[in-house]
């Protein structure tokens, strides 16, 4: 009974601790070559780009949409950045990587364009993201960087021009959902209501039960922050859920406010600041990871490759799903784009338990 959830935060620290020691099972026992990690890479881009792709004809065709962008973004953006880091350690090597540039740009082209089409959010979260991988990848490899200052210019005008022409799209076609400006039209008119709510109620230790949807609140984990609904009815577990019209209150916290705002709010200052040291101690340990795998593929070992471009693909990932969702919009790191994140963070910490037990066997032999 111990281990069976009580709450909805119970059953996102559980689901994390199994992902973590999963991710550490697969790293250690499955033999992650530069070539396998790399055809993954490509598989997952191509997958992404028809999946984005049929997913916004549904939604012109009026047949309904899934916004597979919140969930499988971050996850899309691992597979690019981890086939462009691919293609850099190819390269070193002295293999020709023209055609294989060319599909993977062609893939980034298809998923910039599906995925941005179907969701702002995920715009700013697919630029931030190449910003920072290209960022990494040029750190890693010791180049100087291909972001300068004209370049990021153009990077930030790219953008404008990106949610302007979705603009005209949305008052061409009269399909508002296209609309940019709608989206910062309602965050302006709730979002401040929202953060009253927020401010006024959250406690260090959850918030006031009075103000949450549930009149038998508990105060803590109320189901504004949680997993994938169908997992936790997959499971039977009695936790309060949102869903049909109850959508609607759930969107008080995850529509109109930052994920730093919403996590206090169902959690406290107190959980949320430790969620938040968490992340950051994630980062700081896939870089120092990073540092790691740099300095033995610089002596000449090339067993860590796939994993070195498989820890740039994923940090790159949660680190801009991290600032997105806690900074920006509370929906990237909610439901099942919070099953992302954790899938992601424990990608990227399964990669110390590598490191530490391979040093481990270095200093024994």
């Amino acid at each position: 009974m111990l281990l069976i959830a009580q709450n909805h935060f119970q059953l996102i620290v559980e689901v994390g601790l199994i992902l973590l020691a999963t991710m550490i099972f697969i790293l250690n026992l499955v033999p992650l070559s530069l070539s396998v990690v790399t055809f993954l890479s490509l598989f997952l881009s191509g997958g992404f780009t028809l999946l984005f792709g049929a997913d916004l004809i549904f939604l012109v065709l009026s047949f309904g949409q899934h916004e597979f962008t919140h969930p499988f973004g971050p996850i899309a953006l691992l597979a690019i950045m981890t086939a462009l880091a691919s293609l850099k350690v190819m390269q070193e090597s002295g293999v020709n990587v023209a055609r294989l540039r060319r599909i993977v740009y062609i893939f980034l082209g298809g998923i910039t364009i599906f995925g941005g089409a179907m969701h702002r959010s995920f715009l700013l979260l697919w630029f931030v993201g190449l910003f920072i991988g290209y960022t990494i990848i040029s750190k890693s490899f010791r180049q100087k960087s291909i972001l300068t200052f004209k370049r990021i210019l153009a990077f930030l005008g790219l953008g404008v021009v990106a949610f302007g022409l979705l603009e005209i799209v949305a008052r061409i076609s009269g399909m508002e959902i296209f609309s940019p400006m709608l989206r910062i039209s309602r965050l302006a008119q709730n979002s401040v209501s929202s953060l009253k709510l927020v401010v006024e109620n959250t406690w260090l230790i959850g918030h006031d039960p009075a103000s949450s949807y549930w009149s038998n609140s508990s105060g803590f984990a109320d189901g504004y922050i949680s997993l994938p609904m169908q997992f936790i009815l997959m499971f039977g577990l009695p936790f309060p859920l949102f869903f049909g019209l109850l959508v609607t209150k759930k969107d008080t916290i995850d529509y109109m406010l930052p994920g730093i705002f919403g996590y206090a709010y169902d959690f406290g200052y107190i959980t949320f600041i430790i969620l938040l040291l968490i992340v950051l101690g994630t980062i700081v340990v896939g870089l120092k990871i990073l540092v790691e795998y740099r300095r033995r593929r610089e002596s000449k070992n090339r067993k860590y490759l796939g994993k070195e471009v498989l820890l740039i693909g994923s940090l790159t990932g949660f680190i801009s799903q991290a600032i997105i969702g806690l900074f920006l919009f509370n929906r990237t790191v909610n439901g099942m784009a919070l099953l992302t994140f954790l899938f992601l963070g424990s990608l990227v910490l399964a990669h110390s338990v590598t490191i530490r037990r391979d040093s481990n066997e270095a200093v024994s032999r």
